[in-house]
């Protein structure tokens, strides 16, 4: 395992071949996947073991393990509590990249969204030359726009839903695009 970034009280690391199982539970909390899926797993538990992991550890080669989705723990419980990611889009310049997260119900609510969001976003902008960081969200999750404007970012675009979303309680609302630029982040 390799520690990719740590905060106050998260530790976010890379994910093996061995974490499908945390992936797997994640995904099947209805309450997480709202305003994904409307509340169903997206993947089988064959589909994380057999596709999604090895995608993770291989985006860690492509990107020099310097992007992509990372496991996050409580420190002081070493609890799994979700991930976060932060990755360009895989034909688009390694100066722009999307920040997001998922984390289980039992850790809403403690800041740590906007807590482990920060720590990408720094690392990002301090370490790993990117010039600008950029994330959606559906309308209807006040939640992640409320992280996002926590981080700096400032809705920037309506977006339409994405079709496969189409099902999703709210998606006749659309979403929101949020950027923040390295300027913006340092006059912060």
């Amino acid at each position: 395992m390799t520690d990719y970034a740590e905060t106050d009280r998260l530790l976010l690391r890379q994910f093996t071949a061995h974490d499908a199982d945390l992936l797997i539970e994640l995904d099947s909390d209805p309450a997480v996947m709202r305003y994904l899926t409307g509340g169903e797993p997206d993947l089988t538990p064959d589909a994380v073991r057999d596709e999604v992991i090895p995608s993770l550890l291989n985006a860690y080669e492509r990107w020099d393990s310097r992007f992509g989705l990372f496991a996050a723990h409580e420190k002081e419980t070493g609890d799994f509590i979700g991930w976060f990611l932060l990755r360009p889009l895989r034909t688009g310049p390694l100066d722009e990249v999307e920040v997001g997260y998922r984390l289980r119900q039992d850790a809403w609510g403690k800041g740590y969204a906007t807590e482990g969001s920060r720590a990408l976003v720094d690392k990002g902008f301090a370490e790993l030359g990117v010039t600008m960081v950029w994330g959606e969200t559906m309308a209807s999750n006040v939640s992640s726009q409320k992280v996002m404007s926590k981080l700096g970012m400032s809705v920037v675009a309506q977006i339409p839903t994405p079709e496969d979303m189409q099902g999703v309680e709210g998606a006749e609302r659309g979403g929101y695009r949020f950027e923040i630029t390295k300027e913006q982040w340092d006059r912060r």
